[in-house]
């Protein structure tokens, strides 16, 4: 969660919401938070690799799993790519972007097939890096602050956007706590996973939240919401110039590609996890299941993987078209929803309302996206289904008789 998406995600929210930018901060977590309830809870009763499509699955039925599964592969594979072209535009701008996003992606799926301990070390540096120099940017902000004012003289730089940009402000804003789902993907190598999964995703998700909010009041109070929505690709190195750091903002721009890759080596992980769930069910072709002996990584499926984002690296810029992303995420959490919906009062950790909440909380959130997003969105389930109508079909045919009989009867 505290990704590429903490330095990036303010433009385009605040272009949606304006001064109302926290409302829309505020919807995002409570809908972030019902879904990270449901998904822990069910997360202890099935500690499998697979998250929302095993859950879906399992309480559901094959198709919602599938779809489940489907978005996050195929949405979240798009969004390796734009990760490894934004730490490289960070990084080297120019002819060097896409080599250098290539070597990333090819790095970084390394340290995932040594193991996932070796993931998780990482991933602990890299946080803390990162938020560290998050930090200095707040602290940046915050010597700042008596020359500008209180938030309501913010608030009163642009005009009010109306319940409409607020919610579709939070819809962005959630494709950046999505990372929870993650945790919930590895759960056949963690520890005492009744425990330690829940605990993790709550952990996770309160300290994200406190950073995504401190950030957002900062920028609206430094820069002004009306400066933040017109901004650059950098608002965070522009909230420490206009702050009077101007040396920090160098650093900012190492952290954000040092958070892009944070972000790329959870993803690959996750999508590797997902992959072999579903390649077990015969969803995905069967050698994606494949288990490396002695690191325990599906490795087939992380090297398929990191193949396929190394292609789009190559031959398409995606930074401009994964709006999709946040529609396959929100449909992820939908089925996670559902499905923890149907669990017994025994095996129910939080109250059945706080799931329907984040259900409608998803689907509210999807109708409010961009209308390119809930396009691409719908075309990429579209071939999902596709894809496995011709699947089933091809698996009727090659079906003996005496086997379709027996079905039949």
């Amino acid at each position: 969660m505290i990704g590429a998406g903490v330095f990036s995600v303010w433009i385009p929210a605040a272009q949606a919401a304006g001064p109302w930018l926290l409302g829309g901060l505020a919807i995002a977590a409570f809908v972030a938070f019902a879904n990270a309830s449901s998904t822990g809870q069910l997360a202890a009763r099935y500690p499998e690799s697979g998250g929302a499509y095993r859950y879906g699955r399992e309480r559901l039925g094959e198709w919602p799993g599938f779809i489940a599964g489907w978005g996050f592969v195929v949405g979240k594979t798009a969004s390796c790519a734009a990760m490894a072209l934004t730490a490289a535009d960070y990084l080297v701008p120019g002819p060097w972007e896409k080599p250098v996003a290539v070597l990333a992606v090819l790095v970084l799926a390394g340290v995932n097939l040594l193991g996932v301990t070796r993931t998780a070390r990482a991933a602990t540096v890299i946080v803390a890096v990162v938020l560290v120099v998050l930090g200095l940017v707040v602290a940046a902000g915050a010597s700042h602050l008596l020359d500008v004012g209180l938030l309501a003289q913010a608030a009163a730089d642009a005009p009010a956007p109306g319940w409409f940009g607020v919610l579709q402000s939070a819809g962005l804003l959630f494709f950046a706590f999505a990372g929870y789902a993650r945790i919930a993907t590895l759960g056949e190598e963690v520890r005492d996973p009744e425990r330690t999964i829940p605990r993790a995703i709550a952990t996770a998700l309160g300290i994200a939240l406190g950073v995504f909010a401190t950030l957002a009041v900062v920028l609206l109070l430094v820069l002004g919401p009306a400066y933040l929505a017109s901004a650059g690709d950098a608002p965070l190195a522009d909230l420490v110039v206009v702050s009077g750091w101007g040396w920090l903002a160098p650093v900012v721009r190492v952290a954000a590609a040092l958070a892009a890759c944070g972000a790329l080596l959870a993803l690959i992980a996750g999508i590797g996890r997902t992959a072999l769930a579903m390649a077990r069910d015969r969803e995905l072709p069967a050698p994606l299941a494949s288990v490396h002996p002695r690191a325990h990584v599906p490795y087939v499926a992380e090297i398929v993987v990191a193949a396929v984002i190394v292609v789009l690296v190559l031959l398409v810029d995606l930074r401009g078209a994964i709006g999709f992303s946040s529609f396959g995420v929100l449909a992820y959490y939908l089925v996670a929803n559902a499905a923890a919906l149907t669990q017994p009062a025994s095996e129910r950790r939080v109250p059945r309302w706080l799931s329907a909440a984040g259900a409608v909380g998803c689907l509210v959130l999807v109708v409010t996206l961009p209308v390119e997003a809930v396009l691409g969105g719908l075309l990429v389930f579209a071939a999902g289904v596709g894809y496995r109508l011709v699947r089933l079909a091809a698996a009727r045919r090659r079906r003996p008789p005496s086997d379709a009989g027996d079905a039949g009867s």
